[in-house]
């Protein structure tokens, strides 16, 4: 049996840059790879996952309602699935990820552990329930902590209330540590050389 693998980060981790790097390093060595992501993410495209550093590549796309054990046999067979945005699967998509290891299918799952709120995403929780390996990309705030809350900011402010999904990059968001989380709720944020 291969292993079901979830790699997590804040906004701004390389997530999406690690995942096209194991891709390719799978496919340099002769591995049948299905490279995916779900359709919610529309942010560089349908049928595209990109990173902040410019790395991208076409991937395939599967909705909330997509069983992904036939999305997997419908697109060829793979003998290794990289997902990208893991944390917006249902809980019944992790499960049919977990249930293609039982077929020796490497599956590697790249997401948020948690939304703007500090909750767990629906797909994060089921993750981290049944992966074998659960490994954290680091990232750094602002202050030079180590950033772990994915942080909304509405007009310089941090916010926690609103829509679970917001799909959205540097223009919303900001990986913090907790202690700017909760100071920059009450101050706005300073100008950056990217403001």
């Amino acid at each position: 049996m291969k292993r079901l693998y979830f790699k997590y980060g804040v906004m701004g981790s390389s997530k999406s840059a690690s995942a096209l790097m194991t891709a390719f390093n799978y496919r340099q060595k002769g591995y049948n790879v299905l490279l995916a992501k779900p359709s919610i993410d529309t942010r560089e495209g349908r049928d595209v996952i990109s990173s902040r550093i410019g790395l991208s590549a076409e991937c395939k796309v599967f909705s909330k309602s997509k069983n992904l054990i036939n999305f997997v046999k419908e697109n060829g067979g793979a003998d290794v699935v990289i997902v990208d945005e893991a944390q917006f699967c249902t809980a019944k998509q992790i499960d049919e990820l977990k249930e293609l290891t039982l077929n020796d299918v490497v599956v590697i799952c790249y997401g948020l552990k948690t939304n703007f709120k500090s909750e767990l995403f629906e797909g994060s929780k089921r993750l981290l329930e049944l992966a074998e390996s659960v490994q954290e990309i680091k990232s750094v705030c602002r202050c030079g902590s180590k950033a772990t809350m994915n942080a909304r900011v509405v007009n310089g402010f941090v916010i926690t209330e609103g829509k679970e999904i917001q799909i959205g990059g540097d223009e919303k968001y900001e990986a913090m540590c907790f202690a700017c989380y909760k100071k920059y709720q009450k101050e706005q944020l300073p100008q950056t050389k990217n403001s």
